[in-house]
């Protein structure tokens, strides 16, 4: 984003920042100083445990009670923070400095309607009346496009989706009009085109209001298209910082150029014979939900999947995405027999899976794997690595010796040595759960696996290992995979064809290149457009490029000619 403004005193001053765990444990920040201005969008991008979500939360005074202020100075308007009472704290955070969440169902209050969390905040920080408050929450709500703003003021937060979560989550924290925009990962549980959607409508908010942000990410494409300056930390401390363009397009730290180059790109993947049978098939695939109902009535049923026909070969990654709501996840559950189909026929490697029982289905399930995309969810707390992996053995046919030998050579094909087998989940990273999770996944040695969303919640140096082990594995065991994503940048990687579903349909299918080069469908077309790509530069760095570009913002395509 080009207009970075640089005229006035900061807004924000951190200066010298140093936070550590007690008063004597390491340092998790060190040493960290930057500015902030009105109307200006700074990001701060690193990998999980660089510190930058506890450097963003110390400016609102909201570091975990471990956490302790080693050195150094906050300044908002030219006032330390370290200055300020309780009692201005609290004016401060929610009223001058608000804050967004990565995941907005955690942060409403399930047991609130949305109409008093949004008044919460007016009733705290202005002088409003209730039937001010009223008129400015329903004039917020139609701000931010939601269509029905009185009926939304009623209804409770598991009625709307991730993406109108987060619209209602922007709205409450922009009612105050606040003069700083503190945003953690806002968009990273969103699909493609809501991503676009919620992003833009941030930055056209915090616009009218002239508010700052400071925003952490790991989504390199969306701090090259929003950000007017970027802060890049490594290990607690700032390794670069400076204008957008110029730290991307010539970045000088080589931390900055390895995230740059963890990037995912398109790549060769291996060509699976055209004419190869199956290796699984579904045929006029159907399922329904039950809708809401009474006490003495049955709601109305919604069909999730309208007869979907799909066939994945042998050795083939077949993506499939769409955004949130289009069935892709209940089309893998199905596969993994995780759900029950309302119609339709499932053929494995020519045999009809008819029901739930006989050799078919024994076959079927031996030889069909999955990997979520929490592995932190999927993994028993109370079971260590090599129990968890060795789980997935249980009728096998392999003795105790023999099945300790399989899982320490699983672990070694997944990049971990003997050691991780004695830990349990919460004592690894993500990016460990995540190795943890595809080794249990391979070990019986699968002709399926379904990956769900595998590397969403994982940082850009991490996915891209991911990334690379996955195709590793998938090319020396010959498994087929069905691959979910919202992450275009990843199926653009990995995937042999590409499916698109949108409201339970398929809507487009066919080979990888074609569908990124040539869309055929406008649903297509609309989530390649809605984020932009990043294309190596000699210097090491990268260019934004929008894909279609005749779509592409003008302040865009100028910035980057």
């Amino acid at each position: 984003m080009t207009g970075c403004m640089t005229a006035g005193a900061p807004l924000l001053d951190v200066s010298d920042l140093s936070l550590g765990i007690g008063e004597t444990g390491r340092l998790v920040v060190d040493r960290v100083g930057f500015q902030v201005r009105a109307g200006e969008i700074v990001a701060v991008v690193g990998e999980s445990g660089s510190g930058k979500t506890l450097a963003a939360r110390a400016v609102l005074g909201l570091t975990p009670p471990a956490i302790r202020r080693r050195g150094g100075s906050i300044r908002i308007d030219g006032r330390a923070l370290e200055d300020m009472s309780p009692r201005e704290l609290r004016a401060l955070r929610g009223g001058r400095i608000g804050m967004v969440f990565q995941e907005p169902m955690t942060s409403l209050n399930p047991s609130l309607t949305i109409g008093r969390q949004l008044e919460e905040a007016l009733a705290l920080h202005t002088g409003l009346d209730a039937q001010g408050r009223r008129a400015a929450i329903l004039a917020m709500l139609t701000r931010v496009g939601l269509s029905d703003p009185e009926r939304v003021l009623k209804a409770w937060p598991h009625e709307f989706s991730g993406g109108m979560r987060q619209r209602i989550m922007l709205a409450s924290v922009m009612l105050p009009k606040p003069a700083l925009l503190v945003a953690d990962e806002p968009t990273t549980a969103l699909d493609a085109v809501v991503q676009r959607d919620v992003l833009e409508l941030m930055v056209a908010l915090t616009a009218e209001n002239d508010t700052a942000v400071l925003m952490i990410s790991h989504d390199l494409a969306m701090v090259a298209r929003y950000s007017h300056r970027v802060i890049v930390m490594c290990r607690g401390e700032i390794v670069e910082q400076g204008p957008t363009d110029q730290i991307l397009r010539a970045p000088a730290h080589p931390y900055t150029r390895k995230l740059l180059g963890a990037m995912p790109r398109r790549r060769p993947v291996p060509e699976v014979a055209a004419d190869a049978p199956p290796l699984v098939e579904v045929q006029g695939l159907t399922v329904d939900f039950g809708g809401r109902g009474g006490l003495f009535r049955r709601g109305a049923q919604k069909r999730a999947l309208h007869g979907i026909d799909l066939a994945i070969r042998p050795r083939e990654v077949v993506a499939v995405v769409g955004g949130s709501g289009s069935g892709k996840t209940t089309l893998g559950r199905v596969l993994a027999s995780l759900q029950k189909p309302g119609g339709g026929r499932l053929i494995f490697d020519g045999e009809p899976v008819t029901d739930r029982s006989g050799p078919a289905w024994t076959a079927y399930r031996r030889n069909c794997q999955m990997v979520f995309q929490d592995p932190y969810s999927s993994l028993d707390p109370r079971m260590t690595v090599a129990q968890a992996i060795g789980e997935a053995l249980r009728g096998s046919g392999l003795d105790r010796a023999a099945i300790r030998a399989r899982v320490l050579e699983v672990l070694a094909e997944v990049g971990l040595d003997d050691t991780h087998a004695a830990r349990y989940p919460h004592e690894l990273s993500g990016g460990q759960r995540q190795r943890i999770a595809i080794a249990r996944a391979v070990i019986r040695r699968p002709r399926l696996v379904i990956a769900d969303e595998p590397v969403s919640a994982l940082d850009t140096t991490v996915r891209a290992q991911i990334l690379d082990l996955f195709a590793d594995l998938q090319r020396r065991h010959g498994f087929a995979c069905l691959f979910i994503s919202h992450d275009l940048a990843v199926v653009e990687q990995l995937a042999n064809r590409v499916v698109v579903m949108n409201q339970g349909r398929i809507v487009e299918e066919g080979p990888r290149d074609r569908i990124f080069d040539a869309p055929a469908d406008p649903y297509t077309k609309r989530l390649l457009q809605a984020i932009p790509t990043l294309d190596p530069t000699p210097s090491g760095g990268v260019r934004l490029r929008w894909r279609h570009e005749e779509t592409a913002p003008a302040d865009d395509r100028q910035a980057s000619a």
